[in-house]
């Protein structure tokens, strides 16, 4: 309507969950039924089992030394590395129960002597020998924000034969993608029912098959770490871009909306599901790891974002204290300022501002 002012500012800031200084708290926040689902992923597992599998046919039998970044209770990645032929595994977890419970797994399955379990993070470790190849699933929901700048910059420096080699990192680069979301919830309880400037910048979380929230325009790469250039490129950027509402996108999102509200709100669930569908309350963003020339993993469907299964979330920071109405051909125009540090101590930061623009 043409009482809505032409530009509306939005912005919100955060720092990576607890900074990974307290990775001991949220390791153990994984408890097992977590780590049991990730193993599970489907859209995750078998395809890091089949690039380690790829990796070590292209070599020698018996003659790869595997690093395994993060390996969890399960030492799931360092296990199917011994088992397809590398010589030795070398398998770090920052988690003292995590590491406890991985030396347990290997005694059990029979590979204690061919992984070695190293208790801390791998910034404080030598390793007695470089490694060929190092797997690192330490890949946040946006990408950055468990620490795998940090842990890839330090592996690349003391930790691998040829860092500077693709092949030497699975996942071989990591990205993160954004696109201007609309959101069920915020939506349905405005101020004063839910006062959202509470959550401070802090994004909400969605499972990446959750139609309470959907995107409003074509995803644009935001963060793109390529672990062998780890060293020239640096993790912290500003990149501004500038995303156009897409009609089309915002017809198909009522109907889902209308799906999502009639659960809840049969009576209203009409006129909420246009009134959602016409706004956005933020950036959503989600990670994808291309694990090397072949295997990549997509937390959301590539390219077009859609809803899938995933271990990863997506992340929605609530960039306006009530959603911003908007409609085919708006444009919403922010700047992504991401502060990553090589210091694993340090957690990373994100900001996104801007604003929206009516057409």
């Amino acid at each position: 309507s043409s009482s809505l002012p032409k530009t509306t500012t939005i912005s919100a800031q955060w720092n990576a969950i607890d900074g990974l200084n307290s990775e001991d708290k949220k390791i153990v926040s994984f408890d097992k039924s977590a780590y049991q689902a990730m193993m599970r992923d489907q859209s995750r597992t078998p395809l890091f089992e089949q690039a380690i599998v790829n990796r070590l046919k292209a070599a020698e039998p018996d003659s790869q030394i595997v690093l395994d970044l993060g390996t969890g209770p399960f030492a799931l990645f360092a296990v199917i590395a011994a088992k397809n032929g590398a010589k030795h595994v070398y398998a770090v977890e920052a988690s003292k129960e995590a590491a406890a419970t991985a030396r347990e797994t290997i005694e059990k399955l029979g590979y204690g002597d061919k992984i070695t379990i190293l208790e801390g993070f791998s910034t404080d470790i030598t390793l007695p020998e470089k490694a060929d190849f190092a797997v690192a699933e330490i890949v946040g929901s946006v990408a950055s924000e468990e620490g795998a700048y940090a842990t890839i910059y330090d592996a690349h420096k003391r930790l691998l034969k040829s860092p500077n080699e693709a092949r030497s990192w699975i996942p071989s680069r990591i990205q993160t993608y954004a696109a201007p979301a609309s959101y069920t919830l915020q939506n349905l309880f405005l101020p004063p029912a839910f006062d959202w400037t509470k959550l401070q910048g802090e994004p909400v979380r969605f499972n990446c098959r959750d139609e309470g929230l959907q995107l409003v325009s074509n995803p644009v790469l935001i963060e793109d770490i390529s672990f062998a250039d780890i060293i020239t490129k640096g993790g912290s950027q500003q990149k501004q871009v500038t995303f156009t509402v897409d009609g089309e996108r915002v017809e198909k999102n009522k109907a889902a909306f209308l799906e999502e509200f009639k659960r809840g709100n049969p009576r209203e669930a009409e006129g909420l599901s246009v009134t959602t569908a016409n706004s956005i309350s933020g950036i959503a963003l989600w990670p994808r790891l291309l694990l090397d020339d072949n295997v990549e993993v997509n937390s959301r469907h590539f390219p077009d974002g859609g809803h899938q299964k995933s271990h990863w979330q997506t992340v929605l920071p609530i960039m306006s204290e009530i959603p911003v109405p908007v409609k085919g051909g708006d444009e919403v125009s922010v700047t992504f300022d991401f502060t990553v540090p090589t210091e694993v101590t340090t957690p990373s930061s994100y900001k996104i501002s801007g604003s929206v623009v009516r057409s």
